[in-house]
């Protein structure tokens, strides 16, 4: 066995045990279902779903639905949790929302993108080593449970209060996040569907504030979803409040601005234009 599998043979029940771990923590004081916690169904399922899904994508050897399948997994879990739950409240029909409105938007616009594009270049290296490609769906699994703990948790659970200025807050922050992350793309969409700049990189519009300005959006529109859900959190549960920190630490370390970055530097490092927008031009934060 090649040392890159025997790693990823020990990663991959570490990804499923923490998923457990957030899976018991959330369920505290939550609704059951035929005596089972609710929540940690709901994080099974989401395990599942991506499971599944990897069958079919490793047979064929592909990644065309690994995004889109994330998303029906967010839309999944949380619809399945608000029509499961024991009450359902104000609070909780406006998280799923939140939820749903985002996986939608973001989930049909990454399908659309990668139909264009053929593949997605983030997959050529693991997608023929079972162990591998099997991991990357794993870790949407974990993606999806810790990103959507928190609302999860509010959805799902016994303890309901009354719409309060967290509510307020958490939907402005929310709409602040999702507003930047949708003009942030459909800028970069049309910038690249221009033929005028093929072969260019995009500095105009709010990339012209930030080199990663959807990031941003995404990991605010969380910190929205959080503020909501925190005043009905209680004991364990607040392990979930963890989903923007997870979101900006995988955005920024792991999966998103990494590897842009060094494409990017791929591409257009040296040239004077580029070096001087990436020395001017703040990584996440937009400059005002």
């Amino acid at each position: 066995m090649k040392t890159t599998d025997r790693n990823t043979l020990i990663v991959f029940p570490v990804l499923v045990i923490i998923g457990l771990l957030v899976a018991l923590a959330g369920s505290r004081g939550g609704s059951s279902l035929y005596g089972a916690p609710l929540f940690a169904l709901l994080v099974a399922l989401a395990f599942l779903i991506q499971w599944l899904a990897f069958i079919p994508a490793f047979l064929r050897q592909t990644e065309r639905f690994f995004d889109l399948t994330g998303s029906v997994t967010y839309i999944s879990v949380v619809t399945l949790g608000l029509l499961l739950g024991a009450a359902v409240d104000a609070r909780a029909i406006l998280l799923w929302a939140m939820v749903v409105i985002w996986a939608v938007r973001l989930g049909t616009f990454l399908f659309r993108r990668i139909r264009r594009a053929g593949k997605d270049n983030r997959f050529d290296d693991i997608k023929p080593s079972f162990l591998r490609f099997l991991n990357a769906w794993t870790i949407q699994a974990l993606w999806v449970t810790f990103t959507v703990g928190a609302a999860l948790v509010a959805i799902t659970t016994t303890n309901r209060k009354e719409l309060d200025i967290f509510v307020f807050i958490g939907v402005l922050v929310w709409l602040l996040g999702f507003g930047i992350e949708v003009v942030a793309d459909a800028q970069k969409s049309r910038f690249s569907a221009n033929a005028q700049n093929q072969g260019r990189f995009i500095q105009t519009g709010l990339w012209a504030r930030s080199r990663h300005p959807n990031y941003f959006g995404e990991i605010i529109l969380w910190i929205g979803i959080a503020v909501v859900a925190l005043p009905v959190l209680r004991g364990w549960q607040w392990v979930t409040l963890v989903s923007p920190a997870i979101v900006a630490l995988l955005l920024t370390r792991v999966s998103g601005v990494p590897l842009l970055e060094k494409r990017a530097d791929e591409k257009w490092g040296g040239q004077v234009d580029y070096e001087t927008y990436k020395r001017t031009t703040p990584v996440l934060i937009p400059r005002i």
